[in-house]
């Protein structure tokens, strides 16, 4: 009998997880209809700035089966009459989030179990009938399954879930049994005061919520209650168990309370989340890259091209300006010695071999650094490569002449340009310049490009990041 009535429960409840999501549209016909985003101007953690309800009472009332027990209240094959008792419940209850919730709740009943159906009190031949009336009071955790579970494939919202409740408290009884054979004979066998260390007791099970109304839900339940109390059933002896339990079956209804338009239990954040989205998404309209054009198609807007008319195959800057490395006036599209300065008429290569190496250009052209760092960024390697092949092709020495912005104190940028022109030194000699035809000097904030931006506040970060600088001066 046990067996039948555990698959019967689950027959009942378990499938319904299947179910948990209704395709019926709103009035309003979108989603979420039902949910409001509150205001922007109120402060948080007010009342003011909720924005769904997550208070609520609900009651119900059914029939409590005595069925792990000596005496139970269902019969197999005719051996006897099914005894039905009643029970009701009353709970306070709060949701902490979309999936969890607590409730504070009340039952009171009468379990009727045994050979003889108490309430009448008509004799019994077959053996013994007993009653007990019970008193709890419990602390269930309340799971919203399918919120957990639930599907996002549609819009709409949801009027059916499924929830799970477990929880302890404290039950107080007394069971009245009636003899075999015995007519107005009952008698108290076991009374149980509560708040005791005896009267503690636990029960679980699930119920189906069907979302009737904004305010209210219905509900079929089913709990299995372990009483702990081998003598709950009020049967002569002990059945042999440590627990006489029995299954609560009610109907019930939930009135959700507060001014907001749902409940914190009925909302989805998953699906609002695709929503809100979707919204996005409509409300966004194309953005219109270069409104003026790119007239000389260098790939910087005309809005801010500094040089609107750079020849084609040019490499630029972030300004649109054609690159000069060594700022000798021929750029270097058409520049035969990118790295080393010379007259126009020699195609920017020099006409003897004691000119100076300079790098008398914004350092995002030539050897550059980060700003507190004397580290050879990559973007230099090409430059610095290139000085190797010239250095070695040359009979001069060249000074090897650090900088930096004005930024910090004096004494501590002199160190950062020691260190700057040393980093250099040491890359050129590991690629293959004889140490003796070098010399690293620091020149600190002393020798800028850019004088006017003393201080650092007056210039743009371009200008301060051309001042962290290594430059190369023949002797």
């Amino acid at each position: 009998m046990k067996l039948k009535l555990t698959s019967l429960a689950l027959a009942v409840f378990l499938p319904t997880a299947m179910f948990a999501q209704d395709s019926i549209m709103s009035s309003a016909g979108n989603y979420p209809n039902a949910y409001t985003s509150g205001s922007a101007n109120v402060s948080p953690f007010t009342q003011d700035s909720k924005r769904f309800n997550d208070w609520a009472i609900s009651a119900g009332a059914g029939v409590p089966l005595m069925q792990s027990s000596d005496l139970t209240s269902l019969k197999e094959f005719g051996a006897g009459e099914n005894l039905i008792g009643y029970s009701a419940y009353f709970s306070v209850d709060k949701a902490i989030s979309h999936a969890f919730g607590l409730k504070l709740q009340y039952d009171r009943g009468e379990t009727r179990q045994g050979f003889v159906n108490t309430k009448d009190h008509v004799a019994s031949p077959n053996g013994d009938g007993a009653r007990t009336q019970y008193d709890a009071i419990s602390l269930l955790g309340d799971i919203n399954f399918s919120n957990l579970m639930r599907r996002v494939d549609n819009k709409s919202p949801y009027r059916w879930a499924l929830h799970g409740y477990a929880g302890v408290g404290t039950l107080a009884y007394r069971a009245y049994r009636q003899n075999e054979g015995a007519t107005y004979n009952q008698r108290l066998v076991k009374e149980v005061k509560p708040f005791k260390a005896s009267s503690l007791f636990g029960q679980a099970g699930a119920g189906l919520k069907f979302r009737a109304s904004r305010a209210l839900d219905l509900e079929a339940r089913g709990m299995y209650v372990y009483t702990g109390d081998e003598r709950f059933d009020g049967a002569r002896k002990a059945n042999g168990s440590s627990s006489d339990n029995f299954i609560n079956l009610t109907l019930g209804a939930t009135l959700n309370l507060g001014k907001h338009d749902s409940h914190l239990f009925w909302h989805d954040p998953l699906q609002e989340m695709y929503y809100r989205a979707e919204v996005l998404e409509a409300k966004s309209q194309d953005v219109e890259v270069c409104k003026s054009g790119d007239a000389d198609n260098d790939g910087v807007c005309d809005d801010w091209d500094r040089q609107l008319d750079t020849p084609e195959g040019a490499r630029v800057d972030g300004a649109g300006v054609a690159l000069d490395t060594d700022l000798d006036g021929v750029i270097d599209l058409y520049d035969k010695c990118v790295t080393v300065p010379g007259p126009v008429e020699n195609n920017g290569c020099p006409t003897n071999g004691s000119s100076m190496v300079s790098d008398n250009t914004r350092v995002l052209e030539g050897i550059e650094f980060d700003f507190d760092s004397d580290r050879v960024l990559p973007s230099n390697t090409p430059i610095l490569n290139n000085a190797v092949n010239y250095i070695n092709s040359s009979d001069a020495s060249y000074k090897v002449i650090g900088g930096t912005d004005t930024k910090g104190s004096a004494a501590y940028n002199q160190r950062l340009s020691e260190r700057r022109a040393n980093s250099v030194k040491n890359y050129l000699i590991q690629n293959g310049v004889t140490s003796n035809k070098l010399e690293a000097i620091g020149k600190g904030e002393t020798d800028l490009k850019y004088p006017e931006c003393n201080p650092a506040t007056k210039c743009p970060e371009w200008k301060n990041r051309a001042n962290r600088r290594v430059y190369f001066e023949a002797k």
